[in-house]
């Protein structure tokens, strides 16, 4: 299993590249189910000689930061706060839901909260809800 969150951004980066219909997700099920097979095999692999893959995509990952509006602070700081806080705390779910808390608290702290929908602060207290909680 996996958090819903990343099985979220999975899925729209599956959109983002092409993959529109259902055909998409069965397809990448049956690979999945291929990949069960070769699992002892990637598990030979040591740790650090996927490193360099992995710096190779936090590369790619990084290229969605230009888009960022750097001159606002309460839209530029909770992206420095997801992109920091999932290496952190080990999860890109938990980065994601304290870069929500932080946008909403930004947003709302700064008397812009007319731009905050109902559904940011609905996730926002279902995050908070969840950190309370654990």
């Amino acid at each position: 299993g996996v958090p819903p969150v990343t099985s979220y951004v999975e899925s729209a980066a599956g959109v983002a590249a092409g993959g529109r219909t259902g055909l998409t997700a069965v397809t990448v099920g049956v690979l999945f189910i291929a990949a069960m097979f070769f699992a002892p095999l990637a598990g030979m692999i040591p740790a650090y000689a996927t490193a360099g893959a992995l710096i190779y995509v936090a590369m790619l990952m990084m290229s969605g930061m230009a888009h960022i509006n750097w001159d606002d602070a309460t839209d530029s700081i909770p992206a420095i706060v997801t992109a920091i806080m999932m290496p952190l705390t080990f999860s890109v779910a938990d980065g994601i839901a304290l870069g929500f808390i932080t946008y909403v608290a930004l947003k709302a702290g700064t008397g812009k909260h007319r731009e905050i929908s109902i559904s940011l602060w609905v996730l926002c207290a279902i995050f908070i809800a969840k950190f309370a909680f654990l």
